[in-house]
């Protein structure tokens, strides 16, 4: 069951699921919404016992528009002042993050600016540019009126079409190629778990390895064989376990 909060004059679409600390905070990928997860947040919940936050970023599933272009630093501010902000408006001061692909990265931000969770999930996380997920993008876009995807993605979405010229106009931008976050990670020591299927077509193993040489935490690396770029959905069972695992051993608030 869905519901609003608003921040700043819009409103986000959250759902959430009771349960104890810390409340597991769900951050989407780059086409992704509250619906988009499927169920995992509550099977994850069931299995932990934890508490959920799901949320909709602006422009996607039922949250208000954005207000506008998104900038190259667009992910860099989602981490560092759009989660902040709404953790703050919704009480949550004791989290730990699952983070999957742009969402994964907005994680990664928002530790490396000195936020506090107790640790982080991070799936087919975006560190470095890498030209395998542009070239995919721009496929997509090639594709937006004529494939499947928009109509799949339209039962998810307020405004698909607006959502997914955000998000390609966003990685397709000139001024983003050579854009990174690497030298951000160092200042990251929350314990992570970092997730790679070797058949994403968004990103290589360079990612993930790249947290792991560079975060100053404890980072538990999974590289997963014959799995695409959501793993939620490809190995769920696999991503259940692994995920459950990883939050048992987080050990008191932060």
């Amino acid at each position: 069951m869905t519901d609003f909060v608003a921040l700043g004059g819009r409103r986000f679409e959250v759902a959430r699921t009771p349960g104890s600390a810390p409340t597991l905070v769900f951050l989407h990928q780059g086409l992704g919404s509250v619906s988009m997860w499927r169920g995992f947040p509550a099977r994850l919940a069931v299995r932990t016992g934890r508490a959920t936050l799901v949320y909709s970023r602006l422009g996607h599933g039922n949250s208000d528009p954005e207000p506008g272009p998104r900038p190259v630093d667009y992910l860099l501010r989602q981490g560092t002042e759009a989660l902040p902000a709404l953790l703050a408006a919704l009480g949550l001061d004791d989290v730990a993050l699952v983070g999957h692909s742009d969402g994964a990265t907005i994680a990664l931000a928002y530790l490396a600016a000195g936020h506090k969770a107790r640790g982080a999930i991070v799936v087919a996380p975006h560190v470095l540019d890498e030209e395998i997920t542009w070239r995919a993008i721009e496929r997509q876009r090639e594709d937006w009126q004529t494939g499947n995807l928009r109509a799949r993605l339209a039962r998810h979405h307020r405004d698909a079409d607006a959502m997914f010229d955000a998000w390609a106009s966003f990685w397709l931008a000139p001024e983003f190629r050579g854009w990174s976050i690497v030298t951000l990670l160092p200042a990251i020591r929350a314990k992570l778990l970092a997730i790679q299927g070797d058949d994403d077509i968004y990103g290589t193993m360079r990612q993930i390895d790249e947290v792991a040489r560079a975060a100053a935490g404890p980072v538990a690396l999974a590289k997963l064989d014959h799995c695409g770029h959501d793993p939620f959905r490809d190995q769920s069972e696999r991503m259940l376990d692994l995920c459950s695992d990883f939050i048992a051993g987080l050990q008191g608030k932060f």
